[in-house]
C-alpha cells in the first residue's frame, strides 16, 4: 500500500505523527507533504521540527512543489489523508484552488476516485466551513472529523489519538488493534 500524508497548520498535529508511526509500523509506503503553517504548529505543539516527521516517511515533498510526482493522476497511489486539515486547506480543496501540493494531490484523488480522508479540527464550524466539508463529500471525500469516542474507556491522551487514528486506518482498509471496538451494550 502507497499513501499520501498531509500535515497542515490545524491544531493537532499530533495525530499526523501518530499516523505516520503507525504506517512506519506496518511497512506502508508514505508520501508526506507538510504546510509551512503545520511546521509551526509541529513546534508549539509537540516541540518537533519538519525533518524530524520526514524520518518516519517513505518520501517527503514541499508543499510549493507542483512538479512532484504526487501532482499528477499518473502517480500511483492507494489514497491520502489530511490530518490535520486547516479551513485554508478545506477550503482550497473544494474551491478547486489547487495552489499548493497539498490541494493539488488532494484533488487528484477527488479526480481519480481514490481515498482523500479529510480530517478537519476546527470547532466550532461556521456555515462557509460545514459547507465546504458538504461539497468534499459529494465530490467523494471521507470527513472524519478529530472527535474521538469514549466507549473504549481512554485511559490517557494517546488513546484518544489512536481512537481517530485508526478509524483513519479504518477507512483505508488498513487493519488495526489501536482502540476496543464497539462490542454492544452489556448489562
Amino acid at each position: 500500500m502507497h499513501l499520501i500524508v498531509a500535515i497542515t497548520g490545524g491544531s493537532g498535529a499530533v495525530y499526523g505523527m501518530r499516523l505516520l508511526e503507525v504506517f512506519k509500523r506496518l511497512g506502508i509506503e508514505t508520501d508526506l507533504i507538510v504546510s509551512r503553517a503545520a511546521e509551526t504548529i509541529l513546534k508549539l505543539e509537540l516541540d518537533k521540527t519538519v525533518d524530524e516527521l520526514r524520518e518516519l516517511a517513505t518520501r517527503s515533498y514541499s508543499p510549493d512543489d507542483l512538479a512532484a510526482p504526487p501532482a499528477s493522476g499518473s502517480y500511483p497511489v492507494d489514497g491520502m489523508t489530511i490530518v490535520p486539515c486547516s479551513m485554508k486547506t478545506l477550503g482550497a480543496i473544494a474551491s478547486g484552488a489547487a495552489t499548493d501540493l497539498i490541494a493539488r494531490a488532494a484533488d487528484i484523488m477527488l479526480k481519480q476516485g481514490r481515498p482523500l480522508v479529510v480530517v478537519p479540527r476546527e470547532t466550532p464550524l461556521n456555515l462557509i466551513h460545514l459547507e465546504n466539508m458538504t461539497k468534499l463529500r459529494r465530490a467523494g471525500a471521507t470527513i472524519l472529523p478529530a472527535m474521538p469516542a469514549f466507549y473504549h474507556k481512554p485511559k490517557a491522551i494517546p488513546d484518544l489519538v489512536d481512537f481517530i487514528v485508526g478509524r483513519i486506518l479504518d477507512v483505508l482498509g488498513v487493519e488495526h488493534q489501536l482502540y476496543q471496538r464497539w462490542q454492544g451494550y452489556q448489562e
